[in-house]
């Protein structure tokens, strides 16, 4: 089956718990529909670089799954109608990589930046 990598804001009223049951909320969509969720991660409350809908900030989720076509259109249907999520993005990928993605790590584990260049 192909492998997706997920990311979706949430409004900035809600609640931590309650982000993160949407996450578990589309996981289940998944499920339903013949695929599986591999790993997830709540990324927190973070400030948006511009106002959606009215809102400056946004909780940010991500998701890795393992499913079919099928099940991702059916949980983007739905991300779409639901009212508490603002901005979904989907990606197709050939591997999940291990570990934490980048943002859940600390920043010395992230490595060195490059120098500027002036």
């Amino acid at each position: 089956m192909p492998l997706y990598e997920h990311v979706f804001i949430s409004r900035q009223d809600l609640s931590g718990a309650q982000a993160e049951g949407l996450v578990e909320h589309f996981g289940q969509v998944i499920a339903d529909n013949g695929g599986s969720m591999v790993e997830s991660e709540y990324w927190g409350l973070k400030t948006m670089a511009y106002k959606i809908n009215k809102n400056r900030k946004g909780h940010y989720a991500f998701m890795k799954t393992n499913s079919n076509a099928g099940a991702i259109q059916e949980m983007e249907r739905l991300m779409r109608l639901h009212e508490d999520v603002m901005r979904i993005m989907t990606i197709k990928v050939d591997n999940h990589k291990e570990g934490p993605s980048v943002q859940m790590q600390k920043r010395e584990e992230r490595g060195e930046r490059r120098e500027r260049r002036d």
